[in-house]
């Protein structure tokens, strides 16, 4: 018993097991499909969030270019659904049929080369990790061999998004440029508007987003944990012990990379489209926002803070058109005024706190004394009676 409460205290199987049941029970049997199908669309880029969690808040290095990571996995994902929409069938009033649409727009002839491998799904799915993995492996390692953090790696980042952005945008007749890649309806014949295939996309995002707080919680409570600890808050110390803090980094973004592409190939499929709005430098910072309101430190939080704030974006877009923007900005000020460490940082500052507080009065309060009748004092003997005449001898 004792080993099963240690080994839940330490990987925090209590509050993920919470966020389970609320997101593959409640939710689904509370949400209308069209809604769920929206939270759907919120936990891929929870994600990224947690991504953010481990390079952020335990690597002590801050991107702020991770929608390049979640927008090429989705990009990724789409060229697969694109190529499978486009048979020659569906494009026969097309000047050359059988390739995408915007590419006969552009007057393209014939499918280029770097896309003929998108015909398979397993090379598709093996590139939604691999192509983002690989980019934040380039970046990451020429900047962190050379020292280079803080703030210029997050403005290197942010440029890095910029470049994508302008990239795709300006090879419209490869990408789909500022349109994107869209009408994404089938995967191998199945077709993925249907209510059925919204629940099972539903519960696929939730199984991997559950496995990825795993696994990142594993990495967190192990030896590689402990460094991204020690480094951020350390770095010269560590460097000092032998240890390479460069290649640990190199690891770590590399993780957040491969998240971020899962989120957005999960994006991609649920959705039904891709763009570059999802790359550039604003939808970068975003994802940030949702790590910082959920709690940087916190896997679990990331998740909720993710939730809380698409669900809020989505309401007060709905409820005030005119002015959900400056609602959002400012529930980001409030949040991060009133609360620095994010939701998480308020359960712990805050509730526990206070449950504990509730709990101390009736464990320290003494139980009643109860006397036994034996316990009772005996009373004090009776005088010898005297003889006759005793008193008066004795006077």
């Amino acid at each position: 018993m004792n080993a099963l409460k240690e080994l839940i205290k330490r990987y925090q199987l209590a509050s993920l097991l919470v966020l389970a049941v609320l997101l593959a029970v409640v939710l689904p049997a509370l949400l209308p499909i069209f809604r769920l199908n929206l939270v759907g669309k919120y936990l891929s880029y929870a994600f990224v969030a947690i991504g953010l969690v481990m390079v952020w808040g335990y690597g002590g290095v801050l991107s702020l270019g991770q929608g390049v990571f979640f927008g090429l996995g989705g990009y990724a994902m789409a060229m697969f659904l694109k190529l499978e929409a486009s048979d020659p069938i569906t494009t026969k009033i097309q000047s050359t049929p059988g390739i995408p649409d915007f590419m006969d727009w552009n007057q393209l002839t014939a499918l280029p080369a770097f896309w003929v491998p998108f015909k398979s799904l397993p090379f598709a799915l093996a590139a939604v990790v691999l192509v983002p993995t690989l980019l934040a492996w380039i970046v990451s390692f020429a900047m962190f061999k050379r020292r280079v953090g803080g703030v210029y790696f997050a403005i290197i980042t942010q440029a890095v998004a910029l470049i994508l952005t302008v990239l795709i945008i300006g090879q419209q007749g490869y990408t789909g440029g500022v349109n994107g890649m869209t009408d994404l309806k089938t995967v191998l014949g199945w077709d993925t508007r249907t209510d059925g295939a919204k629940y099972i996309l539903y519960y696929l995002c939730v199984a991997l987003l559950l496995g990825s707080i795993v696994l990142c919680r594993w990495i967190q409570t192990g030896k590689a944990g402990t460094l991204l600890v020690a480094m951020r808050d350390k770095e010269d110390r560590v460097r000092f012990s032998g240890y390479d803090v460069a290649n640990f980094r190199v690891f770590t973004f590399c993780l957040a990379a491969a998240l971020s592409g899962i989120g957005g190939a999960l994006f991609t499929l649920q959705v039904g489209f891709m763009s570059p709005s999802f790359v550039g430098i604003v939808p970068s910072i975003e994802m940030v926002i949702f790590a910082a309101v959920g709690g940087r430190m916190s896997l679990v939080g990331a998740v909720y803070g993710t939730l809380l704030v698409n669900a809020g974006k989505t309401y007060f877009s709905e409820s005030f058109p005119d002015l959900w923007l400056f609602l959002m900005a400012g529930l980001f000020i409030g949040v991060t005024m009133a609360f620095p460490m994010g939701l998480a940082g308020l359960w712990e500052s805050h509730v526990m706190p206070w449950w504990q507080r509730r709990k101390a009065p009736a464990a320290k309060a003494p139980a009643a004394p109860v006397v036994a009748a034996s316990a009772a004092p005996a009373a004090a003997p009776a005088a010898p009676a005297l003889p006759p005449g005793a008193a008066a001898h004795q006077a």
